[in-house]
Protein backbone atom coordinates (compact mmCIF):
# COMPACT_ATOMS: atom_id res chain seq x y z
CA UNK A 1 0.00 0.00 0.00
CA UNK A 2 1.28 3.43 -0.93
CA UNK A 3 -0.75 5.97 1.05
CA UNK A 4 -0.68 9.60 -0.04
CA UNK A 5 0.53 12.37 2.27
CA UNK A 6 2.28 9.93 4.63
CA UNK A 7 5.57 10.48 2.82
CA UNK A 8 5.22 14.24 2.82
CA UNK A 9 4.25 14.80 6.42
CA UNK A 10 5.50 11.62 8.11
CA UNK A 11 8.64 13.18 9.59
CA UNK A 12 6.60 15.68 11.66
CA UNK A 13 5.26 12.99 13.97
CA UNK A 14 7.69 10.11 13.69
CA UNK A 15 8.68 10.63 17.33
CA UNK A 16 5.14 10.12 18.67
CA UNK A 17 5.25 6.67 20.21
CA UNK A 18 1.64 5.75 19.46
CA UNK A 19 2.20 6.02 15.71
CA UNK A 20 5.91 5.36 15.35
CA UNK A 21 5.73 1.79 14.06
CA UNK A 22 2.80 2.54 11.74
CA UNK A 23 4.42 5.56 10.17
CA UNK A 24 7.77 3.84 9.74
CA UNK A 25 6.00 1.16 7.74
CA UNK A 26 4.08 3.73 5.72
CA UNK A 27 7.25 5.61 4.88
CA UNK A 28 9.06 2.43 3.90
CA UNK A 29 6.42 1.60 1.31
CA UNK A 30 5.59 5.09 -0.02
CA UNK A 31 6.33 6.04 -3.60
CA UNK A 32 8.54 9.10 -3.85
CA UNK A 33 7.40 11.29 -6.73
CA UNK A 34 9.58 13.76 -8.60
CA UNK A 35 13.10 14.95 -8.16
CA UNK A 36 14.94 14.64 -4.90
CA UNK A 37 14.75 17.71 -2.71
CA UNK A 38 11.30 18.87 -3.82
CA UNK A 39 9.76 19.00 -0.34
CA UNK A 40 6.59 20.69 -1.66
CA UNK A 41 5.53 17.71 -3.73
CA UNK A 42 2.30 16.05 -2.66
CA UNK A 43 2.52 12.30 -3.05
CA UNK A 44 -0.53 10.62 -4.52
CA UNK A 45 -0.76 7.03 -3.32
CA UNK A 46 -1.79 4.08 -5.48
CA UNK A 47 -2.61 1.05 -3.37
CA UNK A 48 -1.21 -2.38 -3.99
CA UNK A 49 -3.93 -4.83 -5.02
CA UNK A 50 -3.78 -8.58 -5.24
CA UNK A 51 -7.21 -9.10 -6.82
CA UNK A 52 -6.38 -7.19 -10.01
CA UNK A 53 -5.98 -10.68 -11.49
CA UNK A 54 -9.78 -10.98 -11.42
CA UNK A 55 -10.70 -7.33 -11.97
CA UNK A 56 -8.40 -5.67 -14.47
CA UNK A 57 -10.29 -2.38 -14.24
CA UNK A 58 -8.38 -1.74 -11.01
CA UNK A 59 -5.19 -1.11 -12.97
CA UNK A 60 -6.21 -0.37 -16.58
CA UNK A 61 -9.20 1.63 -17.93
CA UNK A 62 -8.90 -0.17 -21.28
CA UNK A 63 -10.22 -3.30 -19.53
CA UNK A 64 -13.74 -1.80 -19.57
CA UNK A 65 -16.22 -3.86 -21.56
CA UNK A 66 -13.93 -6.83 -22.14
CA UNK A 67 -16.16 -9.17 -20.13
CA UNK A 68 -18.98 -8.79 -22.72
CA UNK A 69 -21.42 -8.14 -19.89
CA UNK A 70 -22.43 -5.60 -17.28
CA UNK A 71 -19.78 -6.60 -14.76
CA UNK A 72 -19.87 -5.30 -11.17
CA UNK A 73 -17.20 -6.04 -8.58
CA UNK A 74 -16.68 -5.21 -4.91
CA UNK A 75 -13.41 -5.71 -3.07
CA UNK A 76 -12.24 -5.17 0.48
CA UNK A 77 -8.59 -5.19 1.52
CA UNK A 78 -7.13 -5.21 5.02
CA UNK A 79 -3.49 -4.15 4.81
CA UNK A 80 -0.91 -5.07 7.45
CA UNK A 81 -3.28 -6.90 9.78
CA UNK A 82 -2.29 -6.70 13.43
CA UNK A 83 -1.10 -3.08 13.23
CA UNK A 84 -3.31 -0.42 14.83
CA UNK A 85 -4.84 2.01 12.30
CA UNK A 86 -3.40 0.11 9.36
CA UNK A 87 -4.91 0.89 5.95
CA UNK A 88 -8.28 -0.52 4.94
CA UNK A 89 -9.38 -0.26 1.33
CA UNK A 90 -12.76 -0.69 -0.36
CA UNK A 91 -13.12 -0.68 -4.15
CA UNK A 92 -16.26 -0.63 -6.29
CA UNK A 93 -16.13 -1.04 -10.05
CA UNK A 94 -18.69 -1.49 -12.80
CA UNK A 95 -18.26 -1.60 -16.57
CA UNK A 96 -20.23 -2.69 -19.62
CA UNK A 97 -20.05 -2.67 -23.42
CA UNK A 98 -22.68 -0.63 -25.24
CA UNK A 99 -24.97 -1.91 -28.00
CA UNK A 100 -22.56 -1.20 -30.84
CA UNK A 101 -20.03 -3.50 -29.11
CA UNK A 102 -17.13 -1.12 -29.80
CA UNK A 103 -17.68 1.37 -27.01
CA UNK A 104 -17.68 0.56 -23.29
CA UNK A 105 -18.29 2.66 -20.21
CA UNK A 106 -17.26 2.11 -16.63
CA UNK A 107 -16.89 3.56 -13.14
CA UNK A 108 -14.22 2.85 -10.57
CA UNK A 109 -14.31 4.13 -6.98
CA UNK A 110 -11.80 3.58 -4.17
CA UNK A 111 -12.13 4.44 -0.47
CA UNK A 112 -9.19 4.13 1.93
CA UNK A 113 -8.60 4.96 5.59
CA UNK A 114 -5.28 4.74 7.45
CA UNK A 115 -4.73 6.29 10.85
CA UNK A 116 -5.64 9.98 10.79
CA UNK A 117 -5.95 10.09 6.99
CA UNK A 118 -8.78 9.25 4.61
CA UNK A 119 -8.70 9.23 0.85
CA UNK A 120 -11.07 8.37 -1.96
CA UNK A 121 -11.00 8.32 -5.74
CA UNK A 122 -13.85 8.29 -8.24
CA UNK A 123 -13.20 7.88 -11.97
CA UNK A 124 -15.47 7.58 -15.02
CA UNK A 125 -14.09 5.35 -17.77
CA UNK A 126 -14.48 5.25 -21.55
CA UNK A 127 -13.06 2.50 -23.77
CA UNK A 128 -13.09 1.83 -27.49
CA UNK A 129 -12.12 -1.54 -28.93
CA UNK A 130 -11.38 -2.89 -32.38
CA UNK A 131 -11.13 -6.48 -33.53
CA UNK A 132 -7.69 -7.77 -34.46
CA UNK A 133 -7.74 -11.29 -35.82
CA UNK A 134 -9.27 -13.54 -33.19
CA UNK A 135 -8.79 -10.94 -30.43
CA UNK A 136 -9.60 -7.36 -29.49
CA UNK A 137 -7.50 -4.26 -28.95
CA UNK A 138 -9.00 -1.77 -26.51
CA UNK A 139 -8.07 1.86 -25.78
CA UNK A 140 -9.25 3.34 -22.49
CA UNK A 141 -9.45 6.76 -20.86
CA UNK A 142 -10.42 7.67 -17.32
CA UNK A 143 -11.16 11.01 -15.68
CA UNK A 144 -12.14 11.87 -12.13
CA UNK A 145 -10.85 13.09 -8.79
CA UNK A 146 -8.58 11.95 -5.97
CA UNK A 147 -9.66 13.32 -2.58
CA UNK A 148 -7.68 13.30 0.65
CA UNK A 149 -8.33 14.47 4.19
CA UNK A 150 -5.79 14.36 7.03
CA UNK A 151 -6.66 15.58 10.53
CA UNK A 152 -3.64 16.33 12.74
CA UNK A 153 -5.68 17.61 15.69
CA UNK A 154 -5.93 14.13 17.17
CA UNK A 155 -2.17 13.70 17.46
CA UNK A 156 -0.36 14.62 20.64
CA UNK A 157 2.74 16.77 20.35
CA UNK A 158 1.83 18.32 16.98
CA UNK A 159 2.60 22.03 16.75
CA UNK A 160 -0.32 23.44 14.74
CA UNK A 161 1.54 26.74 14.34
CA UNK A 162 4.02 24.98 12.04
CA UNK A 163 3.86 26.86 8.70
CA UNK A 164 3.60 23.61 6.75
CA UNK A 165 0.18 22.94 8.33
CA UNK A 166 -3.03 24.97 7.89
CA UNK A 167 -4.33 26.91 10.88
CA UNK A 168 -7.10 24.43 11.71
CA UNK A 169 -4.76 21.42 11.66
CA UNK A 170 -6.59 19.76 8.77
CA UNK A 171 -5.38 19.14 5.25
CA UNK A 172 -8.05 18.47 2.63
CA UNK A 173 -7.32 18.12 -1.06
CA UNK A 174 -9.33 17.51 -4.20
CA UNK A 175 -7.15 16.56 -7.16
CA UNK A 176 -8.74 16.31 -10.63
CA UNK A 177 -6.86 13.83 -12.76
CA UNK A 178 -6.97 11.55 -15.78
CA UNK A 179 -5.28 8.40 -17.03
CA UNK A 180 -5.21 6.08 -20.03
CA UNK A 181 -4.47 2.52 -21.03
CA UNK A 182 -4.28 0.01 -23.85
CA UNK A 183 -5.24 -3.68 -23.63
CA UNK A 184 -5.17 -6.63 -26.03
CA UNK A 185 -6.61 -10.09 -25.47
CA UNK A 186 -7.73 -13.22 -27.27
CA UNK A 187 -8.49 -16.75 -26.07
CA UNK A 188 -4.90 -17.55 -25.08
CA UNK A 189 -2.98 -14.34 -24.25
CA UNK A 190 -3.44 -10.83 -22.90
CA UNK A 191 -1.24 -7.77 -22.52
CA UNK A 192 -1.84 -4.23 -21.33
CA UNK A 193 -0.17 -0.96 -20.38
CA UNK A 194 -1.57 1.99 -18.44
CA UNK A 195 -0.66 5.42 -17.10
CA UNK A 196 -2.60 5.94 -13.83
CA UNK A 197 -2.19 9.75 -13.69
CA UNK A 198 -1.38 12.51 -16.15
CA UNK A 199 -1.34 15.31 -13.56
CA UNK A 200 0.80 15.89 -10.46
CA UNK A 201 0.50 18.34 -7.57
CA UNK A 202 2.75 20.39 -5.33
CA UNK A 203 1.93 22.36 -2.19
CA UNK A 204 2.11 26.16 -2.31
CA UNK A 205 1.50 26.58 1.46
CA UNK A 206 -1.43 26.70 3.88
CA UNK A 207 -3.24 23.80 2.24
CA UNK A 208 -3.15 25.22 -1.30
CA UNK A 209 -1.91 23.22 -4.28
CA UNK A 210 -0.73 23.70 -7.84
CA UNK A 211 -1.23 21.19 -10.66
CA UNK A 212 1.39 20.46 -13.29
CA UNK A 213 2.24 17.88 -15.95
CA UNK A 214 5.53 16.13 -16.62
CA UNK A 215 6.21 13.09 -18.84
CA UNK A 216 9.27 12.35 -16.70
CA UNK A 217 7.09 11.67 -13.67
CA UNK A 218 4.71 9.12 -15.16
CA UNK A 219 4.07 5.74 -13.63
CA UNK A 220 3.68 2.93 -16.17
CA UNK A 221 1.83 -0.27 -15.31
CA UNK A 222 2.40 -3.27 -17.60
CA UNK A 223 0.58 -6.58 -17.36
CA UNK A 224 0.68 -9.70 -19.51
CA UNK A 225 -0.15 -13.37 -19.34
CA UNK A 226 -1.46 -16.41 -21.12
CA UNK A 227 -3.40 -19.64 -20.82
CA UNK A 228 -1.90 -23.13 -21.04
CA UNK A 229 -4.45 -25.92 -21.50
CA UNK A 230 -3.37 -29.37 -20.28
CA UNK A 231 -6.87 -30.86 -20.58
CA UNK A 232 -10.46 -29.52 -20.75
CA UNK A 233 -10.65 -29.65 -16.96
CA UNK A 234 -7.14 -28.49 -16.07
CA UNK A 235 -5.47 -25.26 -17.20
CA UNK A 236 -2.71 -22.96 -16.02
CA UNK A 237 -2.66 -19.16 -16.27
CA UNK A 238 0.77 -17.52 -15.79
CA UNK A 239 0.97 -13.72 -15.70
CA UNK A 240 3.08 -10.82 -14.51
CA UNK A 241 2.65 -7.18 -13.50
CA UNK A 242 5.28 -4.45 -13.57
CA UNK A 243 4.80 -0.96 -12.10
CA UNK A 244 7.61 1.30 -13.29
CA UNK A 245 8.30 4.86 -12.09
CA UNK A 246 9.85 7.12 -14.71
CA UNK A 247 10.20 9.88 -12.13
CA UNK A 248 12.55 7.89 -9.93
CA UNK A 249 15.30 6.68 -12.29
CA UNK A 250 13.08 3.91 -13.65
CA UNK A 251 12.49 2.51 -10.18
CA UNK A 252 10.34 -0.62 -10.03
CA UNK A 253 7.50 0.05 -7.59
CA UNK A 254 5.94 -3.36 -7.93
CA UNK A 255 6.80 -6.59 -9.71
CA UNK A 256 4.43 -9.56 -9.40
CA UNK A 257 4.95 -13.01 -10.90
CA UNK A 258 1.65 -14.91 -10.83
CA UNK A 259 0.41 -18.40 -11.54
CA UNK A 260 -3.10 -19.85 -11.21
CA UNK A 261 -4.34 -23.38 -11.80
CA UNK A 262 -7.89 -23.59 -13.15
CA UNK A 263 -9.79 -26.74 -12.23
CA UNK A 264 -12.94 -27.62 -14.17
CA UNK A 265 -13.44 -23.88 -14.87
CA UNK A 266 -14.88 -23.64 -11.35
CA UNK A 267 -11.93 -23.26 -8.97
CA UNK A 268 -8.88 -21.07 -9.49
CA UNK A 269 -6.04 -21.62 -7.06
CA UNK A 270 -2.52 -20.26 -7.18
CA UNK A 271 -0.13 -17.65 -5.93
CA UNK A 272 2.13 -14.68 -6.60
CA UNK A 273 5.63 -13.60 -5.68
CA UNK A 274 5.83 -9.82 -5.16
CA UNK A 275 9.56 -9.43 -5.50
CA UNK A 276 9.74 -5.74 -4.62
CA UNK A 277 8.18 -6.28 -1.19
CA UNK A 278 9.17 -9.90 -0.55
CA UNK A 279 5.54 -10.93 -0.26
CA UNK A 280 4.04 -14.33 -1.06
CA UNK A 281 0.39 -14.13 -2.13
CA UNK A 282 -2.08 -17.02 -2.12
CA UNK A 283 -5.16 -16.85 -4.36
CA UNK A 284 -8.45 -18.73 -4.32
CA UNK A 285 -11.36 -18.01 -6.65
CA UNK A 286 -14.63 -19.96 -6.85
CA UNK A 287 -17.11 -19.54 -9.69
CA UNK A 288 -20.35 -20.32 -7.89
CA UNK A 289 -22.31 -19.74 -11.10
CA UNK A 290 -21.37 -18.51 -14.57
CA UNK A 291 -22.29 -14.99 -13.43
CA UNK A 292 -21.13 -15.08 -9.79
CA UNK A 293 -17.55 -15.30 -8.53
CA UNK A 294 -16.04 -14.90 -5.07
CA UNK A 295 -12.32 -14.65 -4.43
CA UNK A 296 -9.86 -14.39 -1.57
CA UNK A 297 -6.16 -13.62 -1.40
CA UNK A 298 -3.71 -13.53 1.48
CA UNK A 299 -0.38 -11.69 1.36
CA UNK A 300 2.29 -13.23 3.57
CA UNK A 301 5.19 -10.86 4.34
CA UNK A 302 8.35 -12.89 3.91
CA UNK A 303 10.63 -9.86 4.44
CA UNK A 304 11.10 -7.27 7.18
CA UNK A 305 7.34 -6.62 7.54
CA UNK A 306 6.98 -10.11 9.04
CA UNK A 307 8.06 -8.80 12.45
CA UNK A 308 5.24 -6.25 12.57
CA UNK A 309 2.33 -7.53 10.52
CA UNK A 310 0.22 -10.66 10.20
CA UNK A 311 -0.07 -10.05 6.48
CA UNK A 312 -2.80 -8.60 4.32
CA UNK A 313 -6.05 -10.12 3.10
CA UNK A 314 -8.35 -9.16 0.26
CA UNK A 315 -11.86 -10.29 -0.70
CA UNK A 316 -13.60 -9.80 -4.03
CA UNK A 317 -17.16 -10.43 -5.22
CA UNK A 318 -18.07 -10.15 -8.91
CA UNK A 319 -21.46 -10.50 -10.56
CA UNK A 320 -22.14 -10.21 -14.27
CA UNK A 321 -25.57 -9.26 -15.57
CA UNK A 322 -26.67 -10.57 -18.97
CA UNK A 323 -23.40 -12.43 -19.44
CA UNK A 324 -22.74 -13.91 -22.90
CA UNK A 325 -20.04 -16.17 -21.48
CA UNK A 326 -21.15 -19.80 -21.49
CA UNK A 327 -19.86 -22.88 -19.71
CA UNK A 328 -18.42 -24.10 -23.03
CA UNK A 329 -16.62 -20.78 -23.63
CA UNK A 330 -15.60 -19.25 -20.29
CA UNK A 331 -13.61 -16.00 -20.00
CA UNK A 332 -10.13 -16.28 -18.51
CA UNK A 333 -8.92 -12.67 -19.00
Amino acid sequence: MKPDLACYFGHYYMRRTKYTIILILLLISCRSYGQAGDSNRIVLGYPVYSQYLHNGLMINPAYAGTRDALSAALSYRMQWMGITDAPQLQTVSIHTPLKNDKVALGLNARFMQYGIAKSSSIYAIYAYNIRMGNGKLSFGLKAGVDMSNTNYNGLQGIDLSDPVLPDNGKLSYIFPNAGAGIYYFNNTIFAGAAVPSFLFYRSTGNGKTQAYHSFNEYDLIFSAGGLITFSPGFKFKPSALLDLSLHDAQKINQLDINGNFIIADLIWIGGSWRTTEQVIVGHLQVNIRQQLMIGFSYDYPAGRMNSYSKGSSEFVLRYEFGSKVSASNPRYF
